[in-house]
C-alpha cells in the first residue's frame, strides 16, 4: 500500500477583511503586513454554518479524486471550532456528501489537526483498514477570537480545506510512477506534544477567546516544526531539495520563512498564501494545497512536505506523495 493525495479543494465564506478593519483597534495595515505578512483574511457570517464549507471543500477535493462518495470509508474533520457541542462537522459533511458507508468523526489537534488527520488516514490505508479517506480541515476561528485584541484579532480567518487519500500503488494512470519521487515514497510522519506549554496558548472554557503569548509561540514553533520536519526527512533518507512543495501551517509568514530556511528550502519551493486568509488553524495547510494546484505549483506528481504547531502546544510533520489532474483540465471550480 502506498497512500498518496489524489484530490483537493477548499472553500472561503464571501466576506473579505482587509487590514484596514483594524484601524479602530490601533492595527494598521503597514503594521500587520510587516509583523504578519497578512492583508487580508475571509470571515464567516455569525448566523453561517461551517458545515457549509467543509462540506464545499470536501466535495470539490471529492470531484477531482475521480472517486465516488461511496468509495470513502473515513471521514475525518481537524477542527476546534464545530457548528455544535456535538455530533461534530464529519457526520454531517459524509451524510451530505452521501458517504453513507462511512466512519466520521472529529480531531481536534487545534492548528496541527490536519497534519495529525492526514496521518491518520495514511495509517488506515497502510493498514489495509480503507481504501480511499477524506480528510478536511474547517475553521471559524472568528467564534473563539476576541475582536478588541489586536494581538490575536489581525491573525486569524475563517475557511476550509479537505484532500483526498488513497492508495496509488497499483495506478496506472501515469507514465510519470517509475520516474517521479513523489507517489513511490512511502508516507512518513512525526507528531508530538507538550502540554506543559498550554498557558503560551489557549481558550478556556469560561472566556472562549484565544489567548496568546506570541514572541514565545514564535520560537517554539519554529522549533517544533523544524525538529520533527528533519526527523522525518532523515527517515525516508530524503534532503529538502527532494520536496517538491512545503507547505507549513500558515500562521504567520516570518514563522513560515524561519521554518523554511531552518530546513534549507528553496524560497520557490516553499508556499505562502497567508497574506490572502490569514491564519485559519487547521484549514490552512489543506486550503493552501488548493491554492497551489490552482496557480500551477502541483504537477500530476511530486513529494509534499507540510509542517504544523498549534495551542496543546501540538505540532507534527510528514511528507506524502500526491498524484493530481491538472488544473485545466478540471472543469470543476472550488470557493
Amino acid at each position: 500500500m502506498t497512500a498518496a493525495i489524489v484530490g483537493v479543494g477548499s472553500a472561503l465564506p464571501e466576506r473579505v477583511v482587509p487590514n484596514s478593519h483594524f484601524e479602530a483597534i490601533g492595527s494598521s495595515d503597514e503594521w500587520i503586513v510587516k509583523r504578519t505578512g497578512i492583508r487580508q483574511r475571509h470571515f464567516l457570517p455569525e448566523d453561517g454554518h461551517l458545515a457549509d464549507l467543509a462540506l464545499a471543500a470536501s466535495r470539490t477535493a471529492l470531484a477531482r479524486s475521480g472517486r465516488t462518495a461511496r468509495e470513502v470509508g473515513h471521514v475525518v474533520v481537524a477542527t476546534t471550532t464545530p457548528d455544535r457541542a456535538t455530533p461534530g462537522l464529519a457526520v454531517e459533511v459524509a451524510a451530505r456528501l452521501g458517504a453513507d458507508r462511512a466512519a466520521a468523526f472529529d480531531l481536534h489537534a487545534a492548528c496541527a489537526g490536519f497534519v495529525y488527520a492526514l496521518d491518520h488516514a495514511v495509517a488506515l490505508i497502510e493498514s489495509g483498514r480503507a481504501g480511499t479517506v477524506l480528510v478536511c480541515g474547517a475553521e471559524a476561528l472568528t467564534r473563539i477570537t476576541d475582536h478588541e485584541d489586536r494581538s490575536t484579532a489581525v491573525l486569524l480567518g475563517d475557511g476550509a480545506g479537505a484532500v483526498v487519500v488513497a492508495d496509488v500503488a497499483d495506478a496506472t494512470d501515469t507514465d510519470a510512477a517509475d520516474t517521479v519521487l513523489g507517489p513511490s515514497v512511502e508516507p512518513a510522519f512525526r507528531l508530538g506534544s507538550d502540554g506543559e506549554l498550554i498557558p503560551l496558548l489557549y481558550a478556556d472554557r469560561y472566556d472562549r477567546k484565544l489567548r496568546m503569548d506570541g514572541p514565545e509561540i514564535f520560537v517554539q514553533a519554529v522549533e517544533r516544526m523544524s525538529e520533527a520536519a528533519r526527523d522525518v526527512l532523515a527517515r525516508r533518507e530524503l534532503t529538502a531539495d527532494d520536496v517538491d512543495l512545503f507547505v507549513a501551517h500558515q500562521a504567520n509568514a516570518r514563522i513560515v520563512r524561519a521554518v523554511g530556511k531552518e530546513l534549507g528550502v528553496a524560497p520557490e519551493r516553499l508556499y505562502l498564501n497567508v497574506d490572502r486568509v490569514a491564519n485559519t488553524s487547521s484549514a490552512s495547510i489543506p486550503l493552501a494545497l488548493h491554492q497551489a494546484w490552482r496557480e500551477g505549483r502541483l504537477g500530476p506528481t511530486g513529494l509534499l512536505g507540510v509542517a504544523a504547531f498549534g495551542a496543546g502546544v501540538t505540532w507534527g510533520a510528514g511528507v506524502i506523495g500526491w498524484r493530481l489532474t491538472e488544473p485545466e483540465a478540471d472543469a470543476v471550480e472550488a470557493g
